[in-house]
C-alpha cells in the first residue's frame, strides 16, 4: 500500500483497473484493482485497519507522511494522478459472462489469489448470494461444518448442495461452469431455491440431532470431504420431501460414508459427471432404504 502511494507521488505509471458495467442495473463492479482503490480511499481518509495511515515502507522523502501532512506540491501530484479504467459492458449472455469470468481469472495474478467461488460471488452478487449467506449462518450448519471459512468454502458448499439438489440432471463439467450457470440463472433467488434452502436447513437440523456434529467428519483425520457432505445433504433433502422424520438416520449416514463405491466417487475425479451421478445415486439409495 505504501509503495503504491509512493509511485503516485513520484508520478510513476501504475496499473489500471478493470470494471464491469452490469446490464441489469448499470452498477460498476470492480473486476481488478480493488486493493488499489481501497489503498487510495484509506490514505485520503488517513486510516487503515483502525490506525493512522502513515507512509513507512517508502523512500526518505516520504517517510512518515500522511495525506494531511503532504506539502502543497505533493498533494497536487497525488490529486492529479491518473488511473486508467477499462470498462467491460455485459449484455447478460452466457458467452460474455464466461469471457468476463476468464478475464478475471487471468487478471487475478497478484495480491491475494481469489478462489473460483470468490470470483463467482463478486460477479453474480445479489439475492441468491445473500440467501446462501443466510443459510451459512444457521446454527446447525455451523455445528456440522465448523468455524466459518475465511475463503468462503462453506458458502460454496451450500451453493453446490442446492444446485445439485435442484439441477443434478443438468450437471456437466467443469463444476465451475455448472455453478456459474446456476448462479446466473437463479440470481434473483426464485421460489424453488428458497424451498430448497428450507430443506437444507431441515436436513442440517436432523443430521445434527440424530448423528451429531461429527457426522460428516472422517474418523481418522477429523476433516470434511466436500463431495461426501454435498451428496449426503442432497440425499437427505430428497428424502425429507416425503418423510419428515428419517428413521435410523445416523446409521444411514455412517453406511453411506463407509460404502466403497461412495468413497471411490468422492475421492477420485470428483467433478466427473459419472462420479457426481454415482455418489448421489448411492447416497439416495441408502437414505431411501
Amino acid at each position: 500500500m505504501d509503495r503504491f502511494i509512493e509511485s503516485l507521488l513520484l508520478g510513476y505509471p501504475v496499473p489500471g483497473i478493470f470494471l464491469v458495467k452490469q446490464s441489469s442495473d448499470n452498477r460498476m463492479l470492480v473486476l481488478d484493482g480493488q486493493q488499489r482503490l481501497i489503498t487510495l480511499q484509506s490514505f485520503y481518509e488517513g486510516l487503515h485497519a483502525g490506525r493512522e495511515f502513515r507512509l513507512t515502507n517508502v523512500g526518505d522523502d516520504f517517510q512518515g507522511l500522511t495525506y494531511k501532512t503532504l506539502d502543497e506540491a505533493q498533494r497536487f501530484q497525488l490529486d492529479d494522478s491518473f488511473l486508467q479504467a477499462t470498462i467491460l459492458q455485459t449484455d447478460g449472455s452466457p458467452q460474455v459472462d464466461e469471457a468476463i469470468y476468464q478475464i478475471f481469472e487471468r487478471l487475478n495474478s497478484g495480491g491475494t489469489q481469489l478462489t473460483a467461488h470468490e470470483i463467482r460471488v463478486a460477479l453474480y452478487s445479489g439475492p441468491l448470494v445473500d440467501f446462501i449467506e443466510q443459510l451459512n449462518q444457521t446454527d446447525a450448519w455451523r455445528d456440522l461444518f465448523g468455524k466459518a471459512s475465511a475463503r468462503i468454502r462453506d458458502h460454496e458448499l451450500i451453493l453446490r448442495t442446492v444446485a445439485l439438489y435442484l439441477d443434478a440432471d443438468k450437471y456437466s463439467k467443469p463444476l465451475k461452469g455448472f455453478l456459474n450457470g446456476f448462479s446466473k440463472e437463479n440470481r434473483t433467488n426464485p421460489p424453488r431455491v428458497q424451498a430448497a434452502g428450507l430443506l437444507f436447513k431441515r436436513a442440517c437440523d436432523l443430521i445434527l440431532r440424530e448423528a451429531g456434529p461429527s457426522a460428516f467428519k472422517n474418523t481418522h483425520t477429523n476433516q470434511l470431504n466436500i463431495a461426501q457432505v454435498e451428496a449426503i445433504l442432497v440425499a437427505t433433502m430428497r428424502r425429507l420431501e416425503t418423510d419428515p422424520e428419517i428413521r435410523e438416520l445416523s446409521d444411514k449416514v455412517a453406511n453411506i460414508m463407509a460404502h466403497q463405491g461412495f468413497i471411490n466417487a468422492t475421492t477420485r475425479f470428483t467433478a466427473d459427471v459419472d462420479a457426481v451421478a454415482e455418489r448421489l445415486r448411492i447416497a439416495h439409495e441408502i437414505m431411501d432404504s
